[in-house]
């Protein structure tokens, strides 16, 4: 089935080539990007004046088709009042509870090295408020010059909107629509777009069928359950709103039967035809670690034979992914089938092209290693520290998969904060299970901690209670802990049983995890893991950038 061609240009622009980059994967390189240039106080500072649901926590039924649900209709007004620029350019709308960042920068990669100008819009930021938005070729984060110039070019519509919505105009609905009028300001070739919560009524669904050229969903699990009607089936009907009529949908999965039914069902309805990346003619594999400039990175094969809506295919060997575990791959060949996707209705994308974008992402913050640089200025000479920003049961799962992958008969130690509105006893639940003893992999101790969630402290779990659920789960699996009196009593931490111990900081816990490794470990490799949260990583790559 051919659709309509997707670009307003016939050709591809004759850009000259610039280096992707997240072909670079020294941490300090990203830092400059971010650092070298002063934030955009003014339009941050205007942000924070309104309702910020990252810190609050999102409200229930936020995310669902009722009277609580968020308004999409004032974003439209606000689009309205802006120009409708959305309506500028073509955009791939991904949504999904987990992997949905992850795609949409692989697919932005793809499109990049083959000579577009790419818009990308993402949630949440490491580091800088700036890295949501990346314009044109080089995937740089908007420039604080550009994002003001544009700011005060919109911000009396802005204002006015503001007061005729009473006020009801939240932050991600702004950030949303300046991201947006950016892009059409830039004369973006196409736009990768990440939904916030949900899909339905998140304020990034304003596309229509005839500015979309495909939707993703990548995965659906019980995240942000009481916001999306507090079952699997709800936010599977939630993200399902993404999908628009005659617009192919790429489908991540795999799913539950009821769940793929559902938004299978729903693209039935909407007459779009369906990718599955879980599709039988899909085939991926990991066939080992390698080292690539310092960093571990996967060799892995990709090969895509879908010949159902329409005809796919690509054979991709010896792919070598900087972005690590099963979930990545799973999330690469997502991308890869979107790419195809766009090429069916005539984009060109050359098979070089999709391999050289898989290859160059890389981000900040997911199954992400430390230079031997790094870990020293940490004062941690000679430590193995991996950051990943799981937050849930499942993407736990997949971390776990990763350290056993890469580390198989490792000693672990765990450095955990957590935002109040996860699934605490599931995440520590999971970890024990993986963790606990696996063909030598062993987990040592966790040190749960607290950090701030969007800068602030209403959403943060607090670490007395998180060592609680970590109590529980260990109880409750019928492990052997040890979580009383350790400063106490030292010479307890030579039991065989897995040490639990409250920290206040994550840089007090992850030097406290160093030194229990180097008591425990013995001859064995040692890694500490820090996770829980995108922002306990944020936390210590702020610390390694002002050291």
């Amino acid at each position: 089935m051919r659709f309509w061609p997707l670009l307003n240009r016939t050709t591809k622009r004759n850009h000259p080539k610039k280096p992707i980059i997240h072909s670079l994967t020294m941490t300090r390189f990203f830092f400059s990007k971010y650092t070298e240039e002063p934030e955009p106080k003014e339009f941050i500072d205007y942000l924070d004046s309104l309702k910020n649901y990252e810190k609050l926590g999102v409200p229930k039924d936020a995310g669902t088709d009722s009277d609580d649900g968020l308004d999409l209709g004032r974003m439209r007004r606000l689009m309205d009042r802006l120009g409708n620029p959305q309506s500028k350019f073509k955009a791939v709308h991904v949504a999904g509870t987990k992997g949905k960042g992850s795609t949409a920068a692989f697919l932005s990669n793809i499109l990049r090295e083959e000579g577009y100008s790419v818009g990308c819009y993402t949630s949440p930021h490491m580091m800088s408020i700036r890295e949501r938005i990346s314009l044109g070729q080089s995937g740089n984060p908007v420039s604080t010059k550009t994002l003001n110039k544009l700011f005060h070019m919109i911000k009396p519509k802005l204002d006015e909107a503001i007061q005729l919505e009473n006020g009801s105009l939240t932050h991600f609905e702004v950030l949303t629509a300046t991201a947006l009028t950016l892009m059409a300001e830039e004369k973006v070739d196409i736009a990768v777009i990440e939904a916030g919560l949900g899909g339905a009524r998140d304020a990034t669904n304003i596309l229509c069928s005839s500015e979309l050229a495909a939707s993703v969903i990548t995965t659906i699990g019980e995240e942000h359950l009481a916001a999306l009607g507090g079952s699997l089936e709800s936010i599977a009907v939630a993200k399902s709103g993404i999908i628009k009529h005659g617009r192919p949908v790429v489908l991540g999965g795999p799913f539950l039967p009821h769940v793929d039914c559902i938004l299978r069902d729903k693209a039935s309805v909407m007459c779009s035809p369906v990718v599955s990346a879980s599709d039988a003619g899909i085939r991926t594999s990991i066939k080992g670690l390698i080292i690539l400039d310092g960093r571990p990175c996967q060799l892995s094969d990709i090969m895509i034979q879908v010949e159902r809506d329409f005809p796919l295919f690509i054979e991709l060997s010896d792919v070598k992914l900087r972005m690590l575990g099963r979930h990545q791959l799973h999330n690469a060949s997502t991308a890869a089938c979107v790419a195809l996707c766009l090429r069916d209705q005539g984009c060109r994308i050359s098979d070089k092209s999709i391999r050289a974008g898989l290859e160059n992402t890389f981000l900040l913050g997911r199954s992400q290693f430390l230079s031997s640089k790094e870990a020293e200025v940490l004062g941690l000479p000679g430590a193995t520290i991996l950051l990943d920003g799981a937050h849930t049961k499942d993407s736990a799962k997949a971390l776990v998969d990763t350290v056993r992958m890469a580390f198989p008969d490792a000693r672990v130690a765990l450095v955990i904060a957590m935002a109040s509105d996860k699934d605490h006893l599931a995440f520590a639940k999971e970890f024990f299970s993986g963790l606990g003893t696996f063909l030598g992999l062993e987990l040592e101790a966790v040190f749960l901690t607290e950090a701030d969630i969007a800068g602030a402290k209403s959403r943060t779990t607090s670490a007395s209670l998180l060592t609680d659920y970590w109590i529980q789960a260990s109880e409750e699996l019928g492990i052997n802990t040890l979580h009383d009196g350790m400063e106490k009593n030292r010479d307890l931490i030579e039991e065989n049983k897995i040490i639990l111990v409250t920290e206040k900081s994550p840089e007090v816990a992850i030097r406290a995890a160093n030194e229990t490794l180097g008591r425990r470990a013995g001859n064995h490799s040692s890694v500490i893991v820090v996770t829980g949260s995108l922002h306990i990583v944020s936390s210590l790559l702020a610390s390694l950038q002002s050291a």
